[in-house]
């Protein structure tokens, strides 16, 4: 478990302790629920739509419209302070990532963003012009910047800041990349290279951390501005190359287990996407670079497979709008995730961890 993580672990040990009090229950905190647990109780629970358009539980939810193939394509997700801004972050970086985590969701799915609505919660000392102003401000730039529009929402009085964001948009459902869909041989491939976010989290939290000022630079710009990797996902839509696909804002371990999960598949990972910055950062503070790049999380990148056939096709459309479309392993029969470690073939597990609300 990463110290970098330590923010949101305490505060998730405090949110079950205070529900603990409340209820008068004496179990342990251990024995809270994970938010996949959460989940998947929500999934067995609910009555769900027949003929879903998108899986319950996939990045993004869809309801049809009209007779034509199109869906309604719709994403909400939250930002808590004490959970999600690292104490040194603007209110104005923090109102745009709160767009930024649903925009990636949106772009791993292939859809444009049309409308955002926010639930902005406020409490007593963030309820000032100034405050307000800059926090609107970073969520207008996010929302335009991805070409949406903020249409409404609600204000409301909390105990933290909380920006509780939605998204619109509309697709064919024959072009949404969905979690499932890898096939044994297909290319597993990344957006980006990992590990920034959670080294720069590092940094942030511990002040005795070694980092140049050319590093900090970086390390500080993947956690106070990260981005979404929407104009890759739309173009890879189009392509038609891509078979399964999904964020990475959990880690890029999770994000593995989840597409093997949802396509039945197992993956070798052979080169670990791996940043440079990492690499020197972990050299020189005595940390774990694979652990960074795997366990970290808070990267927006896009985790996904790609039939051999057309990788061509694929990686030239992501560079033609400036992107990078990087091959890290392939799709196996057998259903587990190894890294190969050595060039004489030697693997090993990569194990299934990443942040989870409640544990941290």
């Amino acid at each position: 478990m990463l110290v970098c993580c330590g923010l949101r672990i305490g505060y998730s040990l405090f949110v079950c302790s205070v529900l603990l009090a409340v209820e008068g229950s004496f179990m342990a905190v251990n024995d809270c629920l994970g938010e996949h647990e959460i989940i998947d109780i929500l999934r067995q629970r609910l009555v769900l739509m027949p003929s879903m358009s998108v899986p319950f539980g996939d990045d993004v939810s869809a309801v049809p419209i009209g007779d034509g193939g199109d869906v309604a394509v719709l994403k909400t997700d939250m930002l808590v302070a004490k959970t999600d801004v690292p104490f040194a972050m603007s209110l104005y970086c923090a109102a745009r990532k709160a767009i930024v985590m649903n925009v990636s969701d949106f772009a791993s799915k292939g859809v444009q963003p049309i409308a955002v609505l926010v639930g902005l919660g406020l409490p007593k000392n963030l309820a000032t012009k100034h405050a307000v102003v800059e926090i609107v401000d970073g969520l207008n730039f996010a929302a335009r910047e991805y070409g949406a529009y903020i249409v409404g929402g609600d204000v409301g009085e909390t105990g933290d800041l909380t920006i509780s964001v939605s998204l619109y948009g509309v697709a064919k459902q024959s072009a949404l990349m969905l979690r499932k869909g890898a096939k044994p041989g297909d290319i597993l491939a990344v957006t980006g290279l990992f590990g920034k976010s959670a080294a720069g989290l590092q940094m942030l939290f511990d002040k005795t951390c070694v980092v140049s000022s050319e590093n900090r630079a970086v390390l500080e710009q993947a956690v106070f501005n990260p981005c979404a990797r929407l104009v890759e996902g739309l173009v890879l839509s189009k392509s038609g190359c891509v078979s399964a696909s999904m964020d990475s804002s959990d880690g890029l371990a999770w994000s593995l287990y989840e597409l093997m999960r949802m396509s039945g598949v197992g993956f070798v990972v052979e080169t670990l996407p791996v940043a440079a910055e990492v690499v020197v950062f972990a050299e020189q503070n005595g940390l774990d670079a694979e652990q960074l790049t795997l366990y970290g999380g808070e990267e927006y990148e896009l985790v996904l497979t790609v039939n051999p056939q057309s990788w061509a096709v694929a990686k030239a459309a992501v560079e033609a709008v400036g992107g990078n479309l990087i091959a890290i392993g392939r799709a196996t029969i057998e259903k587990q995730l190894t890294l190969l470690i050595t060039a004489d073939g030697k693997q090993r597990c990569i194990e299934p961890c990443g942040y989870e609300h409640f544990k941290g």
